[in-house]
């Protein structure tokens, strides 16, 4: 039987999350840092931007510009980060971008920018990652997927439509790389307190009302609740759970 002590520790593992600087990415970084992982940020922005924000982590957290939608580099990128630091053991496809707009409104240059990111640029980054970790017989992926991978909301097409492809990709993956000892998951934030939220219901007093109406718990939830999901799935206390999405969200998706 495996020892329990330190069951939830990443420690000694390379982790990679995009958008790792902001919201819930940073929430990740923050986390998994404190489990001990080394982690990897990636973004577009140049790494001034995101200095101050990743400076408390110190050395345990590094910036490498890189924007997930390049996906004819994403190989380069994900070579250059094993070069640098040995391996990557953890790849959290996190980065997005959000657009609001009825549909007559939303161009089809504003849809395809948002699957770029969540969904193209999360497989290719994915592709490149798994024959490192094919070769080292270990790893995880983990996806961020989204309530909008559940139920229907208005105005964010190109988002409901990207993270609804998130689980069927992360359902082939795991069942694709699950010999080779990678495990593929989720997790689907509920409405978490973060920029990108504030950015969507702001101006929109119908929207709070519905959200915290379904949510049994009556409250939108905290970035750290999505970080320390994340640790759980990438350690290996959760070492037999694979091709699932964890929702974090107040009970939101069950709720009434």
């Amino acid at each position: 039987m495996q020892s329990f002590d330190n069951v939830f520790s990443l420690k000694g593992k390379v982790a990679v999350v995009t958008g790792g600087a902001t919201g819930l990415g940073l929430a990740m970084t923050t986390c998994l840092t404190a489990a001990g992982a080394k982690v990897v940020v990636a973004s577009s922005s140049p790494e001034e931007k995101y200095a101050q924000v990743l400076a408390p982590l110190g050395g345990q957290a590094v910036y490498k510009q890189f924007d997930v939608t390049d996906v004819d580099h994403a190989r380069d990128f994900a070579d250059q980060v094993i070069a640098q630091q040995g391996k990557i053991d953890i790849l959290i496809n996190n980065a997005g971008v959000h657009c609001k707009k009825p549909v007559e409104e939303m161009e089809v240059e504003d849809f395809t920018r948002v699957l770029n990111v969540h969904l193209t640029g999360a497989f290719a980054l994915s592709k490149a990652v798994i024959p490192h970790m094919r070769e080292r017989k270990t790893g995880n992926l983990l996806f961020i997927a989204s309530m909008t991978s559940y139920i229907g909301q208005p105005f964010v097409a190109g988002y409901a439509t990207a993270k609804s492809g998130v689980l069927g990709l992360i359902r082939d993956l795991a069942a694709e790389v699950g010999l080779d000892g990678i495990r593929v998951n989720g997790i689907a934030p509920g409405w978490i307190d973060t920029p990108m939220l504030h950015q969507a219901i702001d101006n929109d007093i119908p929207r709070q009302q519905k959200i915290l109406g379904r949510t049994p718990m009556k409250k939108y939830g905290e970035p750290e609740d999505i970080g320390w999901a994340a640790v759980y799935l990438c350690s290996d206390a959760a070492k037999f759970v694979t091709g699932t999405v964890l929702p974090v969200d107040g009970g939101a998706v069950s709720g009434f």
